[in-house]
C-alpha cells in the first residue's frame, strides 16, 4: 500500500489556498519600515506628508510616529511655517545626530579600523589599532572587543548597534565559518558580541559589506563584482541588483582559488598558489620588500587576479569589477593590467570595466552603517 504523504503544516498566517496572510506584527513592522525609509530619504515631513508618501492612512501613520517618538528614533521638530488657514502641521524627522552606529573593518593589512557614524554615514569619530599577528585568533578577538568598547565610549549620542566586516566565510547568522588569516573557525562572533555589548550586532564578510555600500552609495550597477583587496582577497557579487550568497555563503570568494599551474607560494589556508599569495596587499609588499621589481609584482598581481575572475565575469555576464583597497597598490598598473587581461580572456566583454571604489577606505564602515540601518530600522 503506498505511503500517504501529508502536506506540510501551513506557515503562520497561511490560508487554505496556499497564500500567506500577513500577521499584525508583520504588517506593523512593514509599515514602520515604510515610515522610517521615507524619512531617511526625503527628510523631515508632517504626518500628512508621510501618509501621502507611504500610502498609509493618517491614523496608521500617527500611531506609528507616536511609537517611534517614544522609542527615541524620531523627533518632533516643531510646527512648520503656516502657509494658509488652519493649524500648522508639526514636522517630524529621524534623530539624525542623536542616533549613532559603531562600525569596524577587520580587512586591513596593518590595522583594525573603526568609527562612530551617524545615520547619514558621516564619521563622528574614528580610531585604528595595530593588527595582531596572523593566526592570533584570541588576540584579534580581544582587539576587536577593546576597539568596540573604545568607540562606544567616544560616541556623542545613543549607539543603536554595531556592524562588523571581517575577512572569511560568514554565515547569515554571523558565524565566522572560516577565516584562515585570522585563525577563526566556526566562531559565533555575532552572538558573542551581542551578549557582550547588549546591543544589536551584525557581522558579515567584509567584501559583502563593501558591496552593500557600493551598491547603495557608490553608483554601482545591477551586475558587478567587488574585490576587497588588503590583508587578503575577498569578493562579493551582485546579480540583477541582489547580493549572491551561494550554498556555503562563499559566492565571490576567489581569494583561495588556485591561479595557474606553475605552483607558487604557500597560503595561510595551507594550499599552494592561491590568488591571495599573488594579489593581496600583504603578498605584494612582501615581494617588493624582498627586492622584486615593483612593476613586475603589480603586473603579475593584475594578471593573476583576472585569471581568477574571468570565469565569474563570463558565467554571470557582469559589466564591471570594482576594486577596494589601498590605491597606492591597486590603482594604476595593477588595475590596468587586470582590465586588459580580463577583456582578453572573456568573450563579448571587450567593454568590461575595472575601476576603483568611489567610497575609498571607508567602504566597509559605510557598509556596516547600511547593514544596521536595514537590520534594525528596516530602511532600504
Amino acid at each position: 500500500m503506498p505511503k500517504t504523504v501529508l502536506p506540510p503544516s501551513p506557515a503562520p498566517g497561511a490560508r487554505r489556498d496556499g497564500r500567506v496572510k500577513a500577521l499584525p506584527d508583520q504588517m506593523r513592522q512593514h509599515n514602520r519600515s515604510l515610515v522610517l525609509t521615507a524619512l531617511f530619504h526625503d527628510g523631515a515631513m508632517s504626518r500628512a506628508d508621510l501618509a501621502r508618501a507611504t500610502g498609509l492612512t493618517r491614523v496608521t501613520v500617527s500611531a506609528l510616529v507616536g511609537e517611534l517618538v517614544a522609542a527615541g528614533l524620531v523627533r518632533e521638530q516643531g510646527a512648520r511655517e503656516a502657509s494658509g488657514p488652519g493649524k500648522p502641521a508639526v514636522v517630524v524627522d529621524l534623530d539624525r545626530t542623536g542616533l549613532m552606529i559603531v562600525g569596524v573593518d577587520l580587512s586591513g593589512s596593518h590595522e583594525v579600523r573603526g568609527a562612530v557614524l551617524d545615520l547619514a554615514g558621516s564619521v563622528v569619530h574614528r580610531a585604528a589599532v595595530d593588527r595582531p599577528a596572523d593566526g592570533d585568533a584570541d588576540g584579534t578577538l580581544a582587539t576587536l572587543e577593546d576597539l568596540i568598547d573604545s568607540l562606544r565610549s567616544a560616541a556623542t549620542g545613543r549607539v543603536i548597534g554595531v556592524g562588523v566586516g571581517t575577512p572569511g566565510i560568514v554565515s547569515d547568522e554571523g558565524v565566522v565559518v572560516a577565516s584562515p588569516d585570522i585563525g577563526w573557525h566556526d566562531l559565533p562572533l555575532q552572538q558573542n558580541l551581542r551578549e557582550r555589548t547588549g546591543l544589536p550586532v551584525y557581522v558579515a564578510n567584509d567584501a559583502d559589506v563593501a558591496v552593500l555600500a557600493e551598491r547603495t552609495l557608490g553608483g554601482a550597477g545591477e551586475n558587478f563584482m567587488l574585490l576587497k583587496i588588503d590583508r587578503g582577497v575577498g569578493g562579493g557579487v551582485v546579480v540583477r541588483g541582489e547580493l549572491a550568497r551561494g550554498s556555503r555563503y562563499a559566492a565571490g570568494e576567489v581569494g583561495h582559488v588556485t591561479v595557474g599551474t606553475d605552483g607558487g607560494r604557500e597560503c595561510a589556508c595551507g594550499r599552494i598558489g592561491c590568488l591571495e599569495t599573488w594579489a593581496s596587499v600583504r603578498a605584494i609588499e612582501t615581494r617588493i620588500a624582498a627586492g622584486e621589481p615593483v612593476q613586475h609584482v603589480l603586473r603579475e598581481a593584475g594578471e593573476r587576479l583576472s585569471i581568477a575572475i574571468a570565469p565569474v565575469v563570463g558565467a554571470l555576464d557582469l559589466s564591471e569589477i570594482v576594486l577596494s583597497g589601498p590605491a597606492a597598490h591597486l590603482d594604476g598598473l595593477m588595475r590596468a593590467t587586470a582590465e586588459r587581461t580580463l577583456r582578453d580572456r572573456v568573450f563579448l566583454h571587450e567593454d568590461v570595466q575595472v575601476r576603483m571604489s568611489a567610497l575609498g577606505e571607508d567602504v566597509v564602515l559605510l557598509g556596516a552603517n547600511a547593514m544596521l540601518l536595514h537590520g534594525e530600522l528596516g530602511i532600504t
